[in-house]
């Protein structure tokens, strides 16, 4: 057999790693790495076109090329990605760490911030209607136990925010991030509070007005269509599910200040984000076909919002488990709509979503990324429950 060209042979080290994996990959009918075909729980098949553009950055030109088509792949993708990225493979690759003073710069001003949601948000609520749950929640859900159905796993987590925030009767409350209002009306609904929900998103508020006026709730929560830094009037309770990740670091000082300029002095706040163990940059795939401007922070990242302000973390919760579980079910039900979503967003952006949530789904599972609910309230607040509220 002829030696391996001189690409194959680097990507060849790159994948030493993997050694001992059940995974096959084919580069043509000639070339083939891994365990014989048999063996294989996971067989890698690119096109002879991809070989070259994988040599100086390979995670990202398998990325790219899985979207084209030039990569496919026989096997559970969640899985493969977990079985890799527990390897530590990604952590070479993906998200180069930086030092915790030295952040990316990322141009989040209102201009950017409404332009990110757009390309993100805006594909069409259609689309998303195809893979989420019925109220359309995009953010990590609450499994009470493994086999619960996403829908009531959704429910679980709004209340779980609820309660940690202890909402009465009566409270005002502002949200920032909305999403498509699930959060919002079930805080009004169930609680009896009033809400003010911010969201940049056109295509969302739309929606959220649209099903709070069925569900005659437009008398206790009001949908704006603005930036967080335009967040006005004061409120007994502060919220934010999912949007933490789209400000940027070098915004949270500015995000604290809107904070403890609205927050009633006994007022308590939740912030619920996905974050990181140490700061690591999003990998560039993931901004350029999926996230702009996307930053997952680390708790010690976080603080930079509340303690300049005189906050006090009152309790933090990890649910990583869960948003592996929540993606793999996304990812699934994904899966299972794939034609009308091809014919909703064409192929090409159909394979990059899949690839994200099949990702997404791995990177949680293996501990890449963290999903963390922080509560807080003012320094010397002792209008609080004695126990954790859940």
């Amino acid at each position: 057999m002829s030696r391996p060209s001189f690409p194959l042979r680097l990507i060849q080290a790159w994948l030493a790693p993997l050694d001992g994996l059940p995974l096959r990959m084919e580069f043509g009918e000639q070339r083939s790495l891994g365990v014989p075909t048999a063996d294989a729980t996971w067989t890698v098949r690119f096109a002879p076109s991809a070989l070259h553009r994988l040599i100086w950055d390979f995670e990202y030109g398998v990325a790219q090329a899985f979207c084209r088509g030039d990569v496919t792949i026989d096997g559970d993708l969640p899985s493969l990605l977990e079985a890799v990225y527990s390897r530590g493979l990604a952590s070479r690759a993906t998200s180069n760490p930086v030092p915790a003073l030295v952040q990316r710069a990322l141009r989040n001003d209102r201009r950017a911030a409404r332009q990110s949601a757009a390309f993100h948000y805006d594909v069409g609520n259609d689309f998303y209607a195809r893979w989420l749950d019925p109220q359309l929640v995009y953010t990590c859900a609450v499994f009470e136990q493994p086999d619960q159905e996403l829908a009531a796993a959704q429910v679980a987590k709004l209340d779980r925010v609820c309660r940690k925030l202890a909402l009465a009767p009566g409270m005002r409350v502002i949200e920032a991030g909305a999403g498509w209002g699930a959060l919002a009306m079930h805080m009004a609904a169930e609680y009896g509070v009033t809400v003010e929900a911010y969201n940049v998103s056109k295509e969302q508020v739309a929606f959220a007005r649209a099903r709070a006026a069925e569900r005659g709730l437009t008398d206790r929560v009001r949908f704006v269509e603005e930036d967080w830094r335009g967040i006005q009037g004061t409120c007994d309770a502060f919220v934010s599910v999912g949007m933490l990740e789209h400000v940027g670091v070098e915004h949270y000082s500015e995000l604290g200040e809107v904070i403890a300029r609205v927050l009633v002095p006994e007022g308590r706040g939740l912030l619920h984000t996905i974050g990181r163990a140490r700061p690591r940059r999003v990998h560039r795939w993931i901004e350029e076909r999926i996230f702009p401007n996307a930053y997952p922070p680390t708790l010690a990242q976080m603080m930079q919002i509340l303690e300049p302000e005189g906050f006090v973390t009152l309790d933090v919760e990890n649910l990583r488990r869960h948003y592996a579980h929540t993606c793999r079910l996304w990812h699934d039900r994904f899966l299972a709509q794939w034609e009308p979503i091809v014919t909703d967003v064409g192929e090409e952006r159909a394979r990059a979503w899949l690839l994200y949530l099949a990702g997404s789904s791995a990177t949680f599972a293996s501990g890449g990324l963290q999903l963390f609910q922080l509560v807080f309230s003012r320094l010397g607040n002792d209008d609080i429950p004695w126990l954790r509220p859940v």
